[in-house]
């Protein structure tokens, strides 16, 4: 009777541990599906128009002769963790300048998903920047202790915007913020503008004023996802800016950030190393990654796309060699803008292809997230109070109160407005390189692909995810959403 009993014991537990196991997931397939294609293209009406309704039909093998895009859905890379911009003091003193209506207007633009391009990240500054109209600090010159701290600058133009834009995201943005200098009394050269360096002796009072930004933000309702540790530190610029070597900067984080977050209650929040070009990337990674006691601090790594500062193409390639040698690391791009700002180029389509292009590779390459630099300039490309005028993909004409929306504006969008949170990257490739493509499969089970075409020629391409195929045309100068 007992070995009966202890059968059917063993047979009930196999039964239910057999029911627990969790079913395989559904891989994903396009036989059957439609396609909507969405289209922005130079020298037309389209901008994130919907252009075309197609349907798949089987494949085969494609002739050297035609162009095709290959979609492999069981090759999954990364998970996409949003696309947005940075609020700096000159976008929300602009944006308190626009009329109830415009600033509507706006907030849907970036952060609705059906009216705008749904905008999930947020990046913003700790103190001032060159996109302040003046320099400013958070506390009283000379006050190590940081008694006198206050976010009170804040309060008049930052922060009502990051809530305007928190609420019309629909109460959620990945917020993070990031340092252009300490105060002057801290620094080396005695000054927030032109480089310099973090003292030794100010290292402690630098690490805990991150804490008090950060609590002071969470205050007032605004959660902070996390930190970078300086903006661009190897740039010696006119506006703020502090100079970090890799070995720095990796000794900051592992002796006094780290730790006074967690002894915080804020260990919880990532921190961002280096936050500056590709070209020196993989340096920074080397030193601070290489090193068990700082690495276990750090969420990864922020880059920009300045590089070509030197007369240099983007260096794509070393995103994705971070990416092979720390696998375990985060990657976001952190910022980037169109410079020198020209009101006669605010139509200048290739201004619009330079985001396509970075944010095709970047992802490609295993970046998470990605971050505009400036979502609103006035018709100046400022304010700046050091004259480093830039474009943004929405400008404000505060002399008319009209916006006046760029190509980049359309061109981030067809990502950002098809791309979801926690959508997973999936393996795509591109038989001719007048094309370029990337692909995430949305946790709603929808595939979001962007083609977008580098040349001067409408293209005909194959779009083949396996067995199924659909032929799609994208007009010259053009970037297409598909989704599927």
């Amino acid at each position: 009777m007992k070995k009966n009993t202890l059968k059917i014991l063993c047979l009930l537990f196999a039964a239910t541990a057999f029911a627990q196991q969790p079913k395989p997931k559904k891989e994903f397939t396009a036989k059957g599906k439609k396609v909507t294609v969405y289209t922005t293209a130079e020298n037309t009406n389209l901008r994130l128009t919907s252009t075309d309704n197609l349907t798949f039909s089987a494949s085969k093998q494609p002739l050297e002769t035609e162009t095709s895009v290959f979609v492999q859905p069981s090759k999954k890379f990364q998970t996409f963790m949003g696309i947005g911009a940075a609020v700096t003091d000159a976008s929300a003193e602009i944006f308190a300048k626009l009329s109830k209506e415009k600033q509507d207007e706006f907030l849907n633009a970036y952060y609705d998903k059906q009216k705008g391009i749904g905008y999930s990240l947020l990046r913003t500054t700790i103190q001032s920047s060159d996109f302040s109209s003046g320099s400013y600090s958070y506390i009283e010159e000379g006050d190590k202790d940081l008694k006198t701290f206050s976010i009170d600058h804040d309060r008049q133009y930052r922060i009502p915007l990051i809530k305007k834009a928190i609420q019309s995201a629909g109460g959620k943005l990945t917020t993070y913020v990031a340092p252009w200098s300490p105060n002057a009394f801290m620094k080396s050269n005695k000054n927030v503008l032109k480089g310099g360096t973090l003292l030794p002796e100010y290292y402690q009072t630098w690490a805990n004023f991150y804490v008090k930004f950060i609590k002071a933000y969470e205050k007032e309702g605004i959660p902070i996802w996390g930190t970078s540790t300086q903006n661009e530190p190897m740039a010696v610029q006119t506006w703020e800016s502090c100079i970090y070597t890799a070995e720095a900067e990796r000794d900051f984080i592992k002796n006094f950030l780290g730790p006074t977050l967690k002894k915080e209650n804020l260990g919880s929040k990532k921190i961002i190393v280096w936050d500056h070009n590709r070209d020196l990337m993989n340096y920074r990674a080397n030193v601070i990654y290489s090193d068990p006691e700082a690495s276990k601090y750090v969420w990864g790594m922020g880059f920009h796309w300045y590089e070509n500062w030197s007369g240099g193409a983007s260096m794509f390639d070393n995103v994705a060699k971070v990416n092979e040698a720390y696998p375990d690391k985060g990657l976001m791009f952190t910022e980037g803008c169109v410079e020198k700002f020209d009101a006669t180029k605010y139509q200048y389509w290739p201004n619009g292809e330079r985001y396509g292009i970075s944010m095709i590779n970047d992802f490609n390459n295993g970046t998470a997230g990605w971050t505009d630099w400036n979502i609103l300039l006035d018709q100046n490309g400022g304010p700046n109070h050091v004259g480093n005028f830039c474009f943004a993909p929405i400008h404000a004409d505060t002399s008319t109160g009209e916006l006046i929306y760029t190509p980049s504006y359309y061109y981030i969008g067809h990502f950002s407005k098809f791309i979801r949170l926690n959508a997973v990257r999936i393996s795509t490739a591109v038989s001719r390189s007048a094309l370029l493509s990337t692909s995430f499969l949305n946790t709603d089970g929808t595939m979001a692909t962007i083609v977008m075409n580098q040349s001067a020629n409408e293209l005909t391409y194959n779009l083949i995810i396996g067995a199924e195929k659909t032929v799609v045309k994208i007009p010259p100068h053009a970037i297409q959403t598909l989704v599927y």
